[in-house]
Formats: structure tokens, C-alpha cells, sequence
């Protein structure tokens, strides 16, 4: 089948978060064209962050997982195809080319095209035991193996690898989590959320090794021995990877479109190509707030930049100027993260680690930049805001724990707001 030009198709490629939130920004923005939203998995799009907690502990049923029931797409007008693959796009035809050889015309083009999970590169990395989490079907096919007693060895600290853990040491199996890295969560987080992770995980009974990398994985006796830097070995009976995400750029560099650690795209989601857009793990944009480009994996970002695109597609003005966050859920703990860590010279603890509710605020030559709140929400959502506003209140007003958060900005000196943009 080849699609017959129009003078308003929109076709979105990916549909992922951002995907499915630019297609229903699309029709709540007023567009009138026809909305074409290609995915290359056999499910309809669903939210990613439930698969490494809890869909991966069996307490969320996969249907509660989609972004959407089928009866939306068909009210909105939105034609869903699943099990489709991209293999290539024309811009100057003005084509998507599918696997197969069908095309898509459009006159608007969104990149949604995501990220995919980061492989291991060592020997034995394609072992089947060897599992990652990006997929639904990544988690189901790891499900059956998550069992009471087995030996399991999570490869990474970040999010990914700790939420898994976290899960695996409820449900009763032996985890170690191998950390390249100086500390868990080394990229996201400072020192002090660090060293509480670190020590939760150990007080539930997880083994965790830091400045360890992955040699080789072997098959041995009928269960896998995963050799380290650090001149030891580890048994197991499955191996969990979450290293990381590559944003998956393909496409869009093979249509001469600009990458820059993701797809270039400018403060409205527009890329180098006329009547091309990028959102979601796959775009990198620049921020206003921290004068550098940058390419964020969150939900919040997704869909905030998937109707920034939908807007710019509408002939609308609304420049992406988001906050970044990102959330954790771990054991009884959540973790909310508002603004970007890296960079700061500052940090501040208001609470008390030990009882398991405190904020951590990061500064950079006086300006507030982020907020890791662990059980404390309010924390999260005032920094959320003031950093938004170009607000920074002092370390000596965050860190008294009698101030409300709420009054964080009352508590501030006249006339002595820190602009907070880059």
C-alpha cells in the first residue's frame, strides 16, 4: 500500500509516551488533518516506569499499563499501527517508508522513536538469562525466572537496576548489584542520597559492589558465573542489566536530520529538517533554565515536549520550558528529583536520613538547581516551582526544618531573589 499525498497528514513514529501524547495533543490542539501514530510493538502504547516496579512485581495488571484503551484512539480519530517498523524516511518525497515497503505520506513528521536499553559488551552478553527491562515483553519474559530463592546479579545503579533489586530482594531472591560507577546512582544524585540507597539496599539484605565492572558471563553447570574487574566471580541463575539508554537516532540521521546525543530540536520541537519534529528519550533541546542542551528520560519531559510539538504542528506558539523530574519508587520509599544535579558546588540536608523522610538541595555559585526529596513531596513541589520562577532561597532558610516549603519563597529576603536560569 502506498499512502496518497494530503495536504494534512501527520504521522508520528513511535508510540511510546511522547508518541501517544502528541497524537491526542494533536486533536485537543484542533487538528483537523489526519493522525497516523506507528509503533513497532504488537501492544498498544503503555507507560514504560510500572515495568521495573510494580508490573515487574506482579501488583499491576498489564492493562492498567496502557496510556489509553483502544475506544480513545478510535473516538479521537488517531489510526494506531502496531507491529509496524520504520525503515526509512524521504523528506523531500515527504514519505515514511514501512517495512515491507508500504509508505506514509505526511505533511507534518514527529519523531517519537524513544531510546532502547544499553547491551552489555562482554562475552556471553547474548545468554538468554541475561535480561534488560525496556519492553513489556523484556519483563514478561523475565517474569517466569522471578523466583523465591534464585541467585540473581543486577548489572548497574541507577534507577533501573535499583528498582529491580528492590523488587527481586522483596520477592525473596538473592540479588548482588554490580555498580561500575563510584556509588549508586552516581549520575543523578549527590552523595548523601547515594549513601542511603546504599545502605536500604544493604539492610534488605542486597549485596552491592561499586567500581566493579563485567568482564565476561559464562554458562557453567547449568547456571551463569558473571567474572568482574575486581578479580572475583559471581554465580547466578539470571542477570538483570539496566546500563543505560541509546536514543535511537537512526532514522532521523539517515534522513540527514541533525543529532546531537539525541535529535537536535529547538526550543518548539522543531528539528533541522522543515515540518519534522522530535520528542520524548529521542530529542535533545536546549534549556532555558540551564543555558546547555540536553536530552532528559522522563514521562514528565515526554509528554510536556510531545505538546510543545503539537502546538508548534497547530501554527501555535509554546516553547518547551519545562522543569526536569524524575521519580523512584524502592521498598516504602519514593524519591522525587526535581531540576538537574550536575554541576552543583552546594548541597544541603533539611530531615533527618535516618528516619527515612529528608530533602537534599543542591546549589551552584548561590543558585538553587535541584531537589532530591526521598518521602517528602511538598520539598519536591516547592523547588519544582521556585526554580521554575528563577527563585533561590538561601541554604540557611531550606535547611530549617520548622519552614514550611510552601513558605520557602515568603522566607527569602526582599530584593535578594538569585535568578535561577542559566
Amino acid at each position: 500500500m502506498t499512502d496518497a499525498p494530503t495536504n494534512n497528514n501527520a504521522v508520528i513514529i513511535g508510540a511510546g509516551q511522547a508518541g501517544a501524547q502528541a497524537a491526542f495533543s494533536l486533536r485537543q490542539q484542533g487538528f483537523k488533518g489526519r493522525v497516523v501514530l506507528v509503533g513497532d510493538e504488537p501492544t498498544l502504547p503503555y507507560q514504560r516506569p510500572p515495568l521495573s516496579k510494580a508490573y515487574l512485581a506482579g501488583e499491576l495488571p498489564e492493562a492498567r499499563l496502557y496510556i489509553k484503551p483502544q475506544g480513545f484512539y478510535d473516538k479521537a480519530d488517531i489510526e494506531l499501527l502496531t507491529s509496524a517498523r520504520v525503515e526509512g524516511i524521504d523528506p523531500g518525497a515527504r514519505q515514511v517508508r514501512l517495512a515491507g515497503g508500504d509508505t506514509l505520506a505526511y505533511r507534518h513528521l514527529v519523531l517519537a522513536t524513544g531510546g532502547r536499553a544499553r547491551r552489555l559488551n562482554c562475552p556471553g552478553a547474548d545468554d538468554p538469562r541475561v535480561h534488560y527491562l525496556r519492553t513489556l515483553a523484556d519483563v514478561q519474559g523475565l517474569q517466569a525466572d522471578f523466583v523465591a530463592g534464585k541467585r540473581l546479579v543486577v548489572i548497574g545503579g541507577g534507577y533501573v537496576g535499583l528498582e529491580t533489586a528492590a523488587v527481586a530482594a522483596r520477592h525473596g531472591l538473592q540479588v548482588t548489584v554490580l555498580v561500575a560507577r563510584p556509588a549508586v546512582l552516581n549520575r543523578v544524585c549527590g552523595p548523601e542520597v547515594s549513601r542511603f540507597f546504599t545502605r536500604v539496599h544493604r539492610e534488605a539484605g542486597v549485596v552491592l559492589h561499586c567500581k566493579t565492572a563485567v568482564t565476561a558471563i559464562r554458562s557453567e553447570g547449568g547456571y551463569l558465573v558473571v567474572d568482574t574487574d575486581a578479580q572475583y566471580s559471581l554465580e547466578a541463575d539470571l542477570v538483570v542489566a539496566g546500563i543505560g539508554l541509546e536514543p535511537s537516532t537512526e532514522l532521523a540521521e539517515a534522513a540527514g536530520i541533525a543529532c546531537d546525543n539525541g535529535i537536535s530540536t529547538d526550543e518548539n520541537g522543531r528539528c533541522s529538517v522543515p515540518d519534522i519534529y522530535a520528542a520524548g528519550d529521542c530529542a535533545s533541546h536546549p534549556s532555558a533554565i540551564y543555558g546547555r542542551r540536553m536530552r532528559l528520560e522522563s514521562v514528565p519531559n515526554a509528554v510536556e515536549q510531545a505538546k510543545t510539538v503539537a502546538a508548534s504542528i497547530c501554527g501555535k506558539n509554546r516553547p518547551y520550558t519545562q522543569v526536569p523530574w524524575f521519580w523512584s519508587d524502592q521498598y516504602a520509599l519514593k524519591l522525587q528529583s526535581a531540576g538537574v544535579v550536575s554541576g552543583f558546588d552546594l548541597s544541603v540536608v533539611r530531615g533527618d536520613p535516618e528516619t527515612h523522610s529528608f530533602a537534599v538541595f543542591y546549589y551552584c555559585a548561590g543558585r538553587l538547581i535541584a531537589v532530591d526529596a526521598i518521602n517528602r513531596p511538598a520539598e519536591f513541589v516547592a523547588v519544582r516551582k521556585l526554580i521554575e520562577q528563577g527563585l533561590s532561597p538561601g541554604p540557611e532558610i531550606v535547611a530549617d526544618d520548622s519552614i514550611s516549603p510552601a513558605d520557602f519563597e515568603a522566607a527569602m529576603p526582599r530584593g535578594r531573589a538569585v535568578a535561577s536560569r542559566g
